[in-house]
């Protein structure tokens, strides 16, 4: 037998083999990895509490298939947690992430007051590191020295009582531009139907550009002080961010389909960040091209620029700005104007509070030549206290932020591993019948003896800016741009059920993280005073 017979026999005889012991071996791999992961499934017995309440997982997959096939997800969070009769509960997804949920106020004060250093950090997701420029900012940022610094900044150089005060004024002129656009709707010719979502947004968008970049309108705007079409892009694309923040996309759970973006999230928010940069960007790009030391400070991009550092180096770089402007424009999106809409629509539903708020308003300013400032807040304590019923009765998201815990812990007797990912309730809270007597009924009244001067509740029987290292540090901010809003408002205009409208739809669009008023507000605005009190 020739040597060239011989090699070409061996090497069909191996290719055989080879052939035929194949699917064995994929079957031998496969058994392996499901071993693996099966056996980081058991739980571990090393420590003497069990895990909260939950589903039973699959293999490999945890929860994953009930969390896709049950939307929205918040939903079946809240159901799931009523059939195990628990005011905390774990669900797995995957092999080794613990979603912990809650909805008692007293569990929500334990994680985030008693325990709080250990669960200041947030989880990494897709969405959040587009947001963010690859966790540059403050809100969506795990707990690291990156974080610390930005919030340093933010503390000491922006979002604090001086700046607010310096900043007054341009905060005062686009309330005034919601005055005049809402009059401008209310005199329109068989008018007199104003949409309040719209005034409300356009509003407290308005306010940060006003006050980050100093003008009101990217693009010319319209004559009547509504949003242009470069403000409605801007707005929509924000809103679309927010709504895939920690929406818990497979990808982000299961990292190894990252690349597939099965469910879509990961074009949904470079599309809408492409937008947000369009506009945002661009005016960074400028301001830092053209920045000169001896330039006057004229608004906070002006702050954020001329931050220097110990060496005398700009503090912050492009990539940092950015991510933090995007935050706060999502923070101030989604917050004013949801709590002012639907406390407004509470009162048409209610119209003794209505004349309750107005009235207080006129006797706080006292003369009718004058508008609401931001001077008289601290006073319309029935005005603040239907605006904290709102925000406790119809929150503006159905969870807060999730934290991740950097630590084993016990919250509640049970046990919660490092890396948990903790969903506390707004709703939950909000709506606790331990917490609230008559949970569901709005009544503003029940805020009162407390004589809040804020939106602030460090009890956590509701969130509004939450607390501990994470709370939101714009609480000043806040409190002043909602109670001006929904303030102005009543101060200026009589509002009633348009004709033909039997009652207040107050239900909520289901979507997965934000909790909108299906249908917008539409009321109909009478002018209280004179033309000459609305000649801006």
């Amino acid at each position: 037998m020739s040597s060239n017979n011989c090699y070409s026999t061996t090497t069909t005889f191996l290719s055989s083999v080879i052939f035929a012991i194949a699917p064995l071996l994929i079957i031998i791999l496969l058994l392996t990895i499901f071993f693996i992961k099966f056996k980081q499934l058991i739980p571990n017995n090393n420590h003497k509490q069990s895990l909260p309440p939950g589903p039973t997982p699959w293999p490999i997959f945890g929860s994953i298939p009930e969390l896709l096939f049950n939307r929205p997800t918040y939903r079946w969070l809240h159901d799931l947690m009523k059939d195990f009769n628990t005011d905390i509960a774990c669900i797995r997804l995957g092999t080794t992430t613990h979603l912990i949920t809650v909805t008692s106020p007293e569990i929500a004060r334990e994680l985030l007051k008693k325990h709080d250093a250990i669960f200041a950090s947030r989880p990494l997701t897709l969405a959040t590191s587009l947001l963010s420029q690859g966790y540059k900012a403050t809100v969506v940022s795990p707990c690291d020295d990156q974080w610390r610094k930005m919030k340093r900044a933010l503390v000491s150089n922006v979002i604090n009582h001086s700046k607010l005060a310096w900043l007054l004024e341009k905060r005062t002129q686009e309330a005034d531009n919601l005055v005049r656009f809402v009059y401008n709707q209310a005199n329109q010719i068989g008018g007199g139907v104003v949409n309040v979502r719209v005034a409300a947004q356009q509003y407290s968008v308005g306010v940060l550009r006003r006050m980050i970049f100093g003008k009101r309108y990217f693009g010319k705007g319209r004559e009547d002080g509504g949003p242009g079409k470069e403000e409605e892009e801007h707005v929509e694309a924000l809103f679309s961010v927010l709504s895939h923040s920690y929406s818990y996309s497979v990808s982000d759970i299961l990292t190894w389909l990252r690349w597939f973006d099965l469910d879509g999230h990961q074009r949904s928010v470079r599309k809408a960040m492409e937008v947000i940069n369009k506009y945002q960007g661009s005016l960074v790009k400028e301001r830092i091209r053209e920045w000169s030391d001896n330039k006057k400070v004229e608004d906070l991009l002006d702050v954020l620029i001329s931050l220097k550092d110990s060496d005398g180096n700009p503090l912050l770089c492009e990539d940092e700005i950015q991510a933090q402007l995007t935050e706060l424009f999502i923070a101030v999106v989604n917050n004013p104007h949801t709590i002012a809409e639907s406390a407004l629509s509470e009162m048409l539903k209610h119209p003794e509070m209505l004349e309750k708020a107005t009235q207080e308003i006129d006797r706080v300013i006292g003369n009718e030549a004058e508008l609401l400032q931001e001077s008289h807040v601290p006073q319309l304590t029935y005005l603040i206290a239907c605006a904290r019923e709102a925000l406790r009765l119809h929150p503006v998201s159905t969870f807060n932020l999730p934290h991740l815990s950097i630590a084993d812990c016990t919250v509640a007797g049970y046990f919660i591993p490092k890396g948990s990912h903790i969903l506390i309730s707004r709703l939950g809270l909000g709506r606790s019948p331990t917490a609230w007597d008559q949970p569901l009924r709005f009544n503003p009244d029940r805020h009162l003896p407390e004589n809040r001067r804020d939106l602030v509740e460090t009890d956590l029987r509701f969130i509004s800016f939450s607390t501990g290292r994470r709370g939101c540090i714009g609480m000043e901010l806040g409190t002043n741009m909602t109670i001006m809003l929904l303030g102005r408002l009543l101060q200026c205009f009589a509002w009633k059920i348009p004709k033909g409208v039997k009652k207040m739809d107050l239900r909520i669009e289901e979507e997965e993280n934000t909790l909108l008023i299906a249908t917008p507000l539409f009321a109909h605005a009478t002018p209280r005073f004179n033309p000459s009190f609305y000649a801006f």
